[in-house]
């Protein structure tokens, strides 16, 4: 199986395989393979002899018979299947008929001069089936999942030196804790952020909170953090902003009630021994968010922790059954909860 690094280094040494499998849900590495493999192709070869082709709009067979066309004004051609989910348990929504005998027959005897790519947008392969086997036993296959956290971090490093700036340990765990790992909504603020600060300039953490859009769940958060530090009027004062959004109540007490859940679960696996890497994998969470939910944790008695947690669920009972109005209900929980310890 080919990383998406080690199948650029075999196309700078003009070395190809006659079909490709590509599957996994990160999408940004499944078109970076892509561009490598249509790199078998000169500029002006992609004109007549590249085709990406969407299983959800021509058939399986038609597909083949391009393959199978001799290339035009060239010696190679590069034919792109794109949502091949019929290798995967997925059920097929679209409406075209497909002849999967043509294709069995195309890969165990592919044409020459063409470079079949079968890209799979799904984490999973249905190795039940005969189809997925006689794919896997032909083919080069990369398999482009989701970056975990470590891999995410060196990558985002490794994109600032490509855009000639640095970025800081806390910027990059903001951002990670931000908006995941998905390597085209990074790639896209990284390119942003570099704009900002210039060439040689070095992304901070600010830098991510002045750039990188907030999410409703880190809006509460900055809440909870005012409501751990006792602020309350800066804690009312979050909520009221976030009603004048017109955000829901309910949906912002289950958030404050998730961010408790995490204080009380680091607060008890803290107390186990549990590392912060330990904590959020047990708790699957971001480390950044552990970092976090460690220091306000420190400021509670688990007792009252545990307490909140109740006091929650009833909470989320009168929200939900109407006892009482949806703002007072949350001005009175907030101004509770800042007052504890």
């Amino acid at each position: 199986m080919l990383t998406v690094e080690a199948l650029k280094k075999k196309i700078r040494n003009n070395e190809s395989s006659p079909i490709y499998l590509i599957w996994g849900t990160e999408i940004y590495l499944a078109e970076e393979a892509i561009q490598t493999i249509s790199g078998l192709l000169s500029p002006d070869e992609k004109d007549f002899n590249l085709s990406v082709h969407n299983m959800d709009e021509i058939s399986v067979q038609e597909i083949i018979e391009d393959a199978e066309t001799m290339p035009f004004l060239g010696d190679r051609r590069v034919v792109v299947i794109k949502n091949a989910t019929f290798l995967t348990a997925a059920k097929d929504k679209s409406k075209i008929e497909h002849d999967f005998k043509v294709f069995e027959q195309y890969i165990q005897n592919p044409a020459e001069y063409t470079t079949l790519v079968i890209v799979v947008p799904h984490e999973k392969l249905d190795e039940r089936k005969k189809i997925v086997k006689l794919v896997k036993a032909q083919s080069e296959m990369i398999q482009v999942s989701e970056l975990s956290n470590d891999t995410a971090e060196k990558w985002l490093q490794k994109e600032a030196v490509n855009l000639e700036v640095s970025i800081d340990g806390d910027a990059i765990q903001l951002l990670l804790s931000r908006l995941g790992t998905r390597m085209a909504v990074l790639a896209k603020e990284m390119e942003k952020m570099a704009l900002f600060v210039g060439e040689n300039g070095v992304i901070t953490k600010d830098t991510v909170d002045s750039l990188v859009a907030r999410t409703l769940e880190d809006d509460v958060f900055a809440l909870v953090d005012h409501v751990v530090h006792k602020r309350t009027e800066q804690a009312l004062r979050s909520f009221y902003d976030l009603m004048k959004q017109n955000q829901e109540p309910i949906q912002i007490h289950a958030l404050i009630t998730r961010q408790f859940r995490m204080i009380n679960g680091v607060k008890e696996l803290q107390k186990k021994g549990y590392g912060e890497k330990q904590i959020a994998s047990s708790l699957k969470i971001h480390p950044y968010a552990v970092k976090l939910a460690a220091r306000h944790a420190n400021q509670f008695h688990e007792v009252f922790l545990r307490n909140c947690l109740n006091e929650f669920a009833e909470t989320d009972y009168k929200l939900k059954t109407g006892q009482m109005d949806k703002t007072l209900l949350l001005e009175l929980e907030i101004v509770k909860l800042s007052q504890g310890s």
